[in-house]
């Protein structure tokens, strides 16, 4: 299936400002942040955290799946696709790396407001 079909079956990351990954000494390794661009990462990323408990071998194998054509697109052009390219590095070396959600903040009034017109 093609990525933006594959999206669409995993959940919404509306509530996660940033996703973290952290290496065994629990110190964070990377963070893609929620905005354009990396939004499908966010949730591809969060959806592997959700079903594996962790990003490992089996994660990352699913992840690539997910990617889609964005797979074989980071594979001919290493450095392309840095989210794609880490899911690649996770599958060599057998590293595992846990998952962290940061919430987006809250608005003052909890909620968002309306724009006026």
């Amino acid at each position: 299936m093609a990525f933006a079909v594959n999206l669409q079956q995993l959940p919404a990351v509306d509530h996660i400002a940033e996703l973290q990954l952290l290496d065994a000494q629990g110190q964070v390794t990377a963070s893609i942040a929620n905005q354009p661009g990396k939004a499908g990462s966010v949730r591809v990323y969060a959806a592997l955290a959700a079903q594996y408990g962790c990003i490992n071998v089996a994660a990352a194998q699913q992840g690539l799946q997910w990617f889609a054509e964005h797979t074989e697109a980071a594979r001919a052009h290493p450095g392309s696709h840095p989210n794609i390219d880490r899911l690649f590095a996770i599958i060599a070396n057998g590293q595992t790396l846990q998952v962290r959600l940061l919430p987006q903040p809250q608005s003052a009034n909890g909620g968002s407001q309306a724009a006026s017109t």
